[in-house]
């Protein structure tokens, strides 16, 4: 076993009702005047009403300009709010972009350079202000790590900027800010919260306590999500799937994600795919090309999804890994191949010089790929 580190947001409050709990860590932080970072939609559904009377005796303000997939633009424009409001705090109530932007505001807000030079690790240069997360989705995992990704589109690409100083301060995960929730976004999130926990179990980067967290990620995933899917107000498999975003969020955010993650980034930067459709689109096609390298692994991840493999060869029981995650994705209604969004064929090669680029996510892959064998995978999927 090498040597690995484990981090994640500094506290995890978790559980139905849990939201209550916002008071008295506003109070232990000493924040006297937070920024919510959310967006038009959850202030109008009144999921931003249901935290604010928690904010006793602080001054607070909104920024409500969050979008899916940020852009640069987005955390230009709620820094100026943050710094022109003389705010202490940021406290995200929202999925990954909501989360994304308050670690970004917080990182940029004491930063005098342009935000650019922060893409990349370690080059956030000083903890900034206290982060709370309040996920309102149970899919990205965001809320635990240490990881900010945002669209250039310019570049036409999603970039990240990773430094431990953009984990949460605070992260209160509770299931009834997720019963608001869109079938399609329950759908999406929760796929993308299972290719967490899969890349991470995959990663050379793994560990024990990875390990541990990814398969019983998969496992309440595999029972849990159609579920949620199925009965928007099931709480308890709300709670379930909160958790189980939260475990996937806590391994890949230490082990890592690989080529899946690396695939879907130009999906996302180009076509404004949601993030984990486009990570469920490509899941199987890259599993398929990540067999060869760890095929033992496979065994494992078939297990957690409820298939029975005991007496089948490892070979076999990787082949209904990938057929197990499929029916998944199929019974949430995530939809199939490339061409279902209108991606011209003939993309595909732009498309894979730029997943090529993507350096930080390929290297945690278990299994090496070339230009060539990225373009490959694309035409499968197409």
């Amino acid at each position: 076993m090498s040597i690995s580190t484990f981090k994640i947001a500094n506290k995890l409050i978790t559980g139905k009702g849990a939201t209550e709990k916002l008071t008295e860590e506003i109070k232990r932080l000493q924040i006297h005047n937070p920024l919510i970072v959310t967006d038009e939609i959850l202030q109008k559904i009144g999921m931003v009403d249901q935290i604010t009377p928690l904010l006793e005796n602080v001054r607070y303000g909104i920024f409500t300009g969050v979008k899916p997939d940020p852009e640069l633009t987005i955390v230009e424009e709620c820094t100026k709010r943050f710094t022109e409001g003389n705010h202490d705090a940021l406290i995200a109530i929202g999925g990954g972009s909501a989360i994304d932007i308050a670690k970004s505001v917080s990182a940029y807000s004491g930063y005098d350079g342009p935000l650019s030079e922060l893409f990349g690790t370690g080059l956030v240069p000083e903890k900034g202000a206290p982060i709370i997360a309040l996920p309102t989705t149970a899919g990205t995992g965001s809320e635990v790590t240490n990881i900010s990704i945002l669209s250039d589109s310019e570049a036409q690409l999603k970039k990240g900027i990773v430094s431990d100083h953009l984990l949460p301060d605070v992260a209160i995960v509770a299931p009834e800010m997720t019963v608001s929730m869109p079938k399609s976004v329950t759908a999406a999130s929760g796929i993308d919260a299972l290719v967490h926990a899969i890349e991470a179990y995959l990663s050379v980067h793994a560990s024990p306590i990875t390990d541990a967290l990814a398969i019983q990620a998969m496992k309440m995933i595999s029972t849990n999500l159609p579920k949620a899917y199925a009965k928007a107000d099931n709480v308890e498999a709300r709670e379930q799937m909160a958790t189980a975003s939260l475990m996937a969020g806590m391994a890949f955010g230490n082990a890592g994600v690989g080529a899946v993650h690396a695939l879907a980034y130009p999906l996302g930067g180009r076509y404004h795919i949601a993030h984990g459709v486009s990570n469920a689109l490509l899941l199987p096609y890259v599993m398929e090309w990540n067999k060869l390298a760890c095929v033992e692994r496979f065994r494992d991840i078939a297990t957690a999804l409820g298939e029975k493999v005991e007496h089948l060869s490892d070979a076999d029981a990787a082949t209904k890994a990938v057929d197990a995650m499929k029916r998944l994705c199929s019974s949430v209604n995530i939809p199939t191949g490339l061409r279902s969004f209108d991606i011209p064929e003939d993309a595909i090669t732009a498309m894979a010089e730029d997943a090529s680029k993507v350096e930080r996510l390929l290297k945690n892959n278990p299994r090496q790929l070339s230009k060539d064998d990225i373009e490959e995978i694309y035409r499968s999927a197409y």
